[in-house]
């Protein structure tokens, strides 16, 4: 699975910006779905096999199951090297199944996606779970994921939580949703400090200058590094549990802590 914290969709039908998006962002989401207009599809096909990316840095979202695109977007991944794709829309198990041996970050987006991320997030070829707030609220008739303020409505929020829960569950990677308005980066800064302290191992971005602030929110503070090492030096002789500046400190908060050390070698 594509490591990294700051995951960047580009449209497959601009080769002309792959390169850069590859330079810009930890993992480029080649979009072959919504990014492109359906009688573009047959260039960003063909522009997946020209302009070749590092697979390990790589993944392709490829249209949904069951659409008259799906079977089209397989026959072009044929041509090459990349074995991770991102399913649009996954509504069960059996579409992430139907695809090995490839690997499958599962776009949990439906109301059937969210419902059944549990059993999607256990499927063997499935290697993360991403959740997306504007599909699964036109499928509902929807008309906002998110109120005046930014804030998510209550769906949404229930939505983002069962996606996490379920590859959590499952110990699968978890990738949070995009941040529409790019303009308001105090906004997304905000929602990715939410995602990281929450436990999304990424959050997918839809322009460049989203990457940079998805990192740094990923990375530690000065405080939080401080503090994580002062805490795994007292557990050194501190024993199973033990107190530190009047905090119990047991399993839990340890494994927290070696997770904010972790974060620390964010790119």
């Amino acid at each position: 699975m594509p490591e990294g914290v700051a995951w960047l969709f580009c449209p497959a039908n601009k080769p002309g910006r792959f390169a850069k998006a590859a330079d810009r962002a930890d993992v480029v989401i080649l979009d072959l779905e919504d990014a492109v207009g359906p009688g573009d599809r047959p260039a960003a096909r063909r522009a997946l096999a020209e302009q070749r990316l590092d697979p390990d840095r790589t993944v392709v979202r490829i249209n949904p199951a069951g659409s008259p695109d799906h079977d089209l977007d397989l026959a072009a991944l044929n041509e090459t090297s990349y074995t991770t794709v991102m399913l649009a829309k996954t509504e069960s198990a059996a579409d992430a199944r139907a695809l090995a041996p490839l690997r499958v970050v599962a776009l949990c987006e439906t109301p059937a996606g969210v419902r059944n991320a549990g059993a999607i997030a256990a499927t063997g070829n499935v290697e993360a779970l991403m959740w997306g707030a504007e599909d699964l609220i036109a499928a509902l008739g929807g008309t906002s994921s998110r109120f005046p303020g930014g804030r998510y409505r209550d769906v949404a929020r229930h939505a983002r939580s069962s996606v996490l829960l379920a590859a959590g569950a499952a110990g699968k990677l978890a990738i949070d949703a995009v941040y529409l308005d790019i303009p308001d980066l105090d906004g997304l800064n905000d929602e990715s400090i939410d995602a990281a302290a929450s436990g999304f191992g990424a959050k997918a971005c839809i322009h460049p200058s989203q990457v940079p602030i998805v990192r740094a929110a990923y990375a530690p503070t000065s405080e939080e590094l401080h503090w994580a090492n002062r805490v795994l030096a007292a557990s050194a002789s501190g024993g199973d549990a033990f107190t530190l500046d009047g905090r119990m400190i047991d399993e839990p908060v340890l494994r927290q802590a070696r997770r904010i050390l972790a974060r620390a070698v964010v790119r």
